[in-house]
């Protein structure tokens, strides 16, 4: 795994990015968290890591979700990656936003369904406000969120700085994809959990 780095995020770009919103990987497919989605993040300026632990796992015992973690970058394009389709069981930590557990908004992207069947976070609609989500990083020391809010939002009006935005607070942020399908089988919401370190 590397390291996640500092980004600084253009707003004119990142209105661009999430204008561009899709996700599927086959017709009919639910996959979380369209890269553009996920644009890259302002975060709080602050002294440079000194550790070396990255998350690499993420538990959600009310909704039965137990999983690694990938650590996902950006694309050529710009765009955030996404798991791949074959490892639609495994979410993802994107790298150019907090560690979970320090200072900032830290954001976990995991798909819904894939052409391969139901993935990750298929019954993360069914989480609740309060529910503990814990995140283990690879020295085996585990943050553990509260969640404080879930929100379904259109593609085309994602609040990319309520989720993205610099903040001094240790937040988490899980993406997914949600709702109904367009006419090209992608879903045209996402499923966005809020949690706040306990």
């Amino acid at each position: 795994m590397h390291q996640p780095t500092r980004r600084a995020a253009a707003l004119p770009l990142l209105a661009l990015l999430v204008s561009l919103t899709a996700c599927s990987s086959g017709t009919g497919a639910r996959i979380s968290g369209d890269a553009t989605t996920a644009p890259p993040t302002r975060r709080v300026p602050g002294p440079e890591r000194t550790a070396s632990a990255v998350p690499d796992r993420v538990t959600i015992a009310s909704v039965g979700v137990d999983s690694a973690l990938l650590p996902l970058g950006l694309n050529q394009d710009g765009t955030v990656e996404v798991p791949p389709a074959e490892q639609g069981m495994t979410a993802g930590w994107y790298t150019g936003a907090a560690v979970p557990g320090e200072p900032g908004a830290a954001v976990i992207i995991g798909h819904n369904d894939t052409r391969f069947g139901e993935a990750v976070f298929h019954d993360l609609h069914k989480i609740s406000k309060g529910a503990d989500i814990a995140v283990r990083d690879s020295r085996g020391r585990t943050v553990h969120f509260t969640v404080t809010a879930t929100e379904t939002v259109s593609k085309k009006a994602f609040p990319t700085d309520k989720v993205y935005g610099a903040t001094n607070a240790r937040v988490l942020r899980l993406i997914t994809c949600d709702g109904a399908f367009d006419p090209q089988g992608h879903p045209v919401d996402n499923l966005i959990v809020y949690a706040a370190e306990r």
